[in-house]
């Protein structure tokens, strides 16, 4: 989306249908909603357009300060409203009307006079008839919905549309305080959707609960985008935010952190779900371990979505600064537990204190160039000869089994075809070697590189 009329955040004391009308207007299950108080956390970010014109929408997490968790929830929250141009204050309309509500309401349209009082649950008339009583928020602009029912939805879009664009055009109007023609409006607005174009490298923050993957994308945004918390599982929605490195766009999502599956319970289910929905989507993904206690089994675990997905990966040792044992022994423990990920680089950091994310950083950028890396054709058979000469392919009852030719036929991760007689009787074993080989001549670390033996009029792409 390469243009917004405005940006507009939903609001509300928690269970009040915050994330069911974010949905709603994405028509699509982004938001993770149950009837449980609290469930959205961090804010919720998604570009959706109501009445063909796009705007930025925000599901904040529910305003309540009844605990140490809940108090950096409702702090971020009114973060998103302080930078939004409107805000959908959403209150339950089963419940008469709430003094903590009008409160925040009040407080909230002093710092932003652009604010709806939503009031949802308006299931037929007659509810309507009794929630009357919301008029005495004073609200300039009150509306009855019912998000289960569609009800009400309709008329909202269209005033927020009316409201927003109104004024986009009052600020592009106004711009000559700023001594800025309409000519370099609009050629700055060109700028930018040519800047939107760019390429944007997708990363996923991986790993158990409170390992500190929430720290780490405050740490690499610099910025508390995260809430972070000691409770274990704070992140439930994937929160995911745009970067740069270098120039380069980057995407990064923090996931929920994943626990054994008999003690994952209730929401986690639906995180656990949404973490490898993010993964399809996901270039290269950032393994979180915890160096202040030993690995686990479940550790091993979550490092094989990394393999299930054929994911670009770094694996990070955080909480370095309190690590239980010295690098040499961590490495050691690392390479007997996790021998399908010895191509990862792995660094050592801490994400509370800043130790090492700006390695990290520049180690993001080479794994992606490493995963996104294409082999000349004629290079690639170069290789694979000389590899086939130094250590012939062992034959198969007797008979030569040779390789034709190779080709790479996909990056993100290498993929490579080798074009044979006999491509059943290509052991793993040779495949190994051949990626090593491969490995002797080029920088893939963080990269998994896939062979696919095929026959000569039987080639074609993997999936």
């Amino acid at each position: 989306m390469e243009k917004i009329y405005g940006t507009i955040a939903i609001m509300g004391r928690p269970n009040v249908g915050k994330s069911s009308l974010f949905n709603r207007f994405c028509k699509s299950r982004i938001a993770i909603t149950s009837e449980i108080a609290g469930t959205t956390r961090d804010v919720k970010k998604a570009s959706i357009f109501l009445k063909d014109t796009p705007f930025l929408l925000l599901d904040t997490g529910g305003l309540d300060e009844s605990d140490s968790l809940f108090a950096k929830v409702t702090k971020h929250s009114h973060n998103a409203g302080d930078s939004a141009d409107l805000i959908l204050y959403v209150v339950d309309g089963k419940m008469p009307p709430n003094p903590l509500d009008k409160k925040i309401f009040y407080a909230l349209q002093k710092k932003n006079p652009n604010i709806f009082l939503i009031v949802n649950k308006i299931d037929n008339d007659k509810e309507q008839a009794n929630a009357w009583e919301f008029s005495e928020f004073g609200a300039s602009l009150l509306f009855f919905i019912s998000v289960s029912h569609n009800r009400g939805i309709a008329k909202l879009e269209e005033n927020i549309v009316k409201t927003l664009k109104k004024d986009s055009l009052t600020q592009l109007f106004n711009t000559t305080k700023e001594e800025e023609s309409l000519e370099d409006f609009l050629e700055s607005s060109e700028t930018k959707e040519v800047e939107n174009a760019e390429e944007v490298i997708h990363i996923g923050i991986i790993g158990r609960v409170n390992v500190g993957k929430s720290s780490l994308l405050n740490a690499l945004l610099g910025q508390e985008r995260s809430v972070v918390s000691s409770v274990a599982g704070t992140t439930i929605d994937p929160v995911d935010e745009m970067g740069e490195i270098k120039g380069k766009k980057v995407n990064f999502v923090d996931t929920a952190g994943i626990r054994r599956r008999g003690k994952i319970a209730g929401l986690e289910k639906f995180a656990l779900n949404r973490t490898r929905e993010i993964l399809k989507r996901t270039d290269v993904a950032i393994l979180v371990l915890d160096a202040s206690k030993p690995f686990v089994e479940l550790d091993e675990k979550i490092a094989g979505l990394i393999d299930e997905f054929k994911l670009g990966v770094i694996v990070v040792l955080n909480k370095w600064d309190i690590a239980c044992k010295d690098y040499k022994a961590i490495r050691e423990d690392f390479r007997l537990r996790f021998k399908f990920l010895d191509y990862a680089p792995i660094l050592t950091i801490s994400a509370k204190n800043g130790l090492h994310i700006q390695k990290l950083e520049q180690e993001i950028l080479k794994v992606y160039e490493n995963f996104s890396y294409r082999i000349p054709t004629a290079k690639l058979n170069e290789i694979i000869k000389e590899a086939t000469i130094r250590h012939p392919i062992p034959s198969d009852r007797g008979k030569i089994v040779k390789v034709y030719y190779a080709t790479q036929f996909e990056t993100k991760p290498p993929q490579i075809a080798l074009i044979m007689n006999r491509p059943n009787s290509l052991h793993f074993s040779y495949k190994r070697y051949l990626v090593n080989f491969l490995q002797e001549h080029f920088n893939f670390s963080g990269t998994r590189i896939i062979f696919i033996a095929r026959g000569k009029n039987t080639f074609e792409k993997a999936e």
